[in-house]
């Protein structure tokens, strides 16, 4: 009887792939329970042996909880913002004819390989113009108009059967009626696909925000924990504190999310 040994290299092959991934997070956490001399000891102290919650103490004493709270509105802001906007843009675009359609989708897909850095100066000039800097809708309605949500959105809505549509149109569907009842439940996979890249994205966008805040009051976690790095020393253990408080949202939002979030990744792939 012969061996299958091909499922259990993959499965060897996989499970190295996964402890790759995990260790910098196994990482973060053990060392926010490190001394500094036992963070950047060499060799290193694979386990903290000796415990301490001094980290935790130390990055506390700082406005965590308003960087916290900033950081969730802005990036809740834009999870809601981009999937709103994202949806409907992607709907019109898949369903709807109108003369300029082709043009108006190629220039998101152009949009998709502009570096965010490229319009950071334009933005900046307009933002100040508004006066918003240092200010929640500076921070969350550039990001609102992401080519990429109304990319992803626009290929989702195309595999909705356009005979639907008609259907309930000859029933007396409204406009906007036949988009939230309709179209909506059938875009809750892809929708919540966008909502984990979105929350994340806005998370984690540290470039964006380093320019657009001024104020401590305003920073997000992200700013917040890296304007603790001294200039002569850096403070690791207290760093990889605030990074590990930093990552329990993400991760949440993935847990919470994670069925649509499969669902939206297949459902094009099984499209006959």
């Amino acid at each position: 009887m012969k061996l299958n040994r091909s499922p259990i290299i993959s499965n060897v092959v996989v499970a190295i792939c996964a402890l790759l991934f995990i260790f910098p997070f196994y990482w973060i956490i053990t060392g926010a329970f490190k001394v500094q001399d036992v963070a950047v000891a060499i060799p290193p102290e694979w386990f903290p042996l000796d415990p301490t919650l001094e980290n935790f103490e130390t990055l506390f004493k700082n406005p965590v909880w308003r960087w916290t709270f900033n950081s969730f509105i802005v990036a809740g802001g834009e999870m809601f913002g981009v999937c709103l906007v994202s949806s409907l843009a992607g709907y019109v675009l898949a369903k709807k004819s109108f003369p300029g359609r082709v043009i108006v989708f190629s220039m998101f897909v152009a949009a998709m390989a502009l570096p965010k850095q490229v319009i950071l100066v334009p933005l900046f000039t307009m933002l100040a113009d508004f006066g918003w800097i240092d200010t929640y809708q500076g921070l969350i309605l550039p990001a609102i108009g992401w080519p990429f949500g109304i990319f992803l959105m626009k290929q989702f809505a195309q595999t909705i059967p356009s005979e639907l549509i008609e259907a309930a149109k000859i029933d007396g569907c409204t406009e906007l009626r036949l988009f939230y009842s309709i179209i909506v439940p059938l875009l809750k996979p892809a929708m919540g696909a966008l909502a984990i890249f979105t929350f994340i994205n806005g998370w984690n966008d540290y470039f964006s925000q380093l320019i657009i805040t001024r104020s401590t009051s305003m920073m997000t976690l992200p700013l917040g924990i890296a304007t603790l790095k001294g200039e002569y020393t850096t403070p690791y253990g207290v760093l990889m504190a605030g990074a590990a408080i930093a990552s329990i949202p993400m991760i949440t939002i993935f847990v919470l999310f994670q069925k649509a979030f499969t669902q939206g990744l297949t459902m094009g792939a099984v499209k006959g």
